[in-house]
Parts: C-alpha cells; structure tokens; sequence
C-alpha cells in the first residue's frame, strides 16, 4: 500500500464510518480494487477504526465529558441512565466478538457478493426508515437500547452500515431523531477500541499477521481517517435531525447493485 492508497482509503473510512452507506463494505470494494492483501488491510483496517473513534471523542467530547461528570456524582441521574445504555447497546457485539468473531471473519473474507447484498439491505433499512411514522419517545429506553445494540451487532456483516442499522432501527421503535446520531456513534467507541487491543494482543501472541505497510502510509491513512471523520460526523448528526437518509438509501441501492452484478462477472 503506497501512501496514496493509504489516503484515500483513509478518507474513505472516515466518511462512511458515520454516513449510513458501510464503511467495512467500502473499505472491501477499495482494497479489492487497489489490489491490497488480507495482512495489509488488516493493520490498515485497526488504525483507521481507532481514528475515526477520535474524531468521534472530539465531535462529541462535552457529551462525553456531560456523561462522565455525571457518573462520578455516584447516584442514579440522567447520565448514568444514558451510561447505562451504552453498555446495555454493547451486549449484543459483546456476544458476537466473542463467540461468533471467527465466523464473522470468514464472512468478511467472502469477496464482494456479500457486500452487494448487505449494501442493498442497508438501502432498505434506510428508505424504510424515512417513511415510517412511529410515535415519537422523549427518551432512549434499556429496551431500545438493547435493539439497537443487536442492530449493531447485524452489521459486522461487510455492507451493512453500522450508523445506518443503527439508527433506522431507532427511529422505527420511534425514538427522536436529534438524540439518535450522538447515541450512535457514543455506543461504538468501546467495541472499536476493544476490537483493535484484541487485534493487537493476538498479533503480539503470533495469531494474527500485521505489518506490511510502511509508517508514512499508515500515518497517511490515519490523519486522513480523522479529519475527514471530524467533518462527516458533524455532517451526519445535522443529516439526521433533517430526516435525509432516504438519499443514502438510493446510493446505497445504487452502489450495491453494481457490486453484485460486477461480482458475478
């Protein structure tokens, strides 16, 4: 991977990290067509997520930092509850990470068919989303948070759009829009780093293959990530309050029915 490559793969992820199109079936569709092996686009794949999860505690930092005073005020309040339901969101990744993880991979590793496919479902996630008119929650509840979690959990699938899952699934339970984006994006920070400290911990026991690219290109990657995470996730929050996904859905029909039809060639 030259440090070109490295570039706009890193943009790549940092927008379409938060914008609901996938970044992992994005990330696939531009290694396979860079030509970019399995142990590159692993090593690639963690520090680019670790980026973007920055850019995530910039963007959102003084609602971090409102859910950790909070917390240290050691009674139940409104940021503990919300607390509380981050980690209720990340049970069901939790389970598929450590139980399923290796399935998962096989599924990751299975070309651009499944791709195709998750991205049209994602499409329809989203357009149905955008038309449906469920009553409207003041408040993300356990149980809800416990939906969206699975929903998180669906889309390890490459193509499946974490942000997109996410929050179509809460606005048809029927939570509001404006709170949705921010909950997203807060309920994936602990899974990503927890995904790239076991990446790195079976590296360091010889279980998996890393290296393979030289540090400019990994810098490259990292800060493109980062800044172009910045900007889409700020984006994405005031696309949302709008209730615009439906244009994401058509990309995403768009895009994905021309990986499945380019993968049967």
């Amino acid at each position: 991977m030259n440090w070109f490559e490295a570039l706009i793969l890193g943009l790549i992820q940092g927008l379409t990290e938060y914008l609901p199109v996938s970044s992992s079936g994005h990330l696939t569709i531009g290694s396979y067509l860079f030509g970019i092996n399995g142990e590159e686009n692993l090593t690639f794949t963690v520090l680019v997520h670790v980026a973007t999860v920055f850019s995530t505690l910039v963007i959102l930092w003084s609602e971090i930092d409102w859910i950790f005073r909070g917390l240290f005020k050691f009674r139940m309040n409104d940021e503990t509850k919300y607390a509380l339901n981050i980690v209720i969101s990340m049970i069901p990744i939790g389970i598929v990470g450590v139980f399923f993880k290796d399935k998962v991979e096989d599924i990751f590793g299975s070309g651009l068919l499944i791709v195709g496919c998750m991205l049209l479902v994602t499409a329809f996630l989203l357009t149905y989303s955008y038309y449906a008119k469920p009553r409207q929650k003041d408040n993300i509840g356990w149980r809800d948070a416990l939906v969206i979690g699975i929903a998180q959990a669906c889309a390890v699938m490459p193509g499946l759009s974490r942000s997109g899952s996410t929050i179509a699934t809460g606005i048809i339970l029927g939570n509001k829009k404006e709170k949705l984006a921010q909950f997203s994006f807060l309920m994936v920070i602990p899974p990503i780093l927890g995904e790239a400290l076991l990446d790195v911990l079976k590296a360091m026991k010889g279980e998996a293959a890393f290296g393979g690219i030289d540090t400019f290109p990994l810098a490259v990657g990292f800060v493109a990530a980062f800044v172009s995470g910045c900007v889409a996730c700020k984006w994405m929050i005031n696309i949302v309050k709008r209730g615009k996904l439906v244009y994401f859905g058509i990309y995403c029909a768009i895009v994905g029915a021309v990986t499945v039809a380019f993968s049967m060639l």
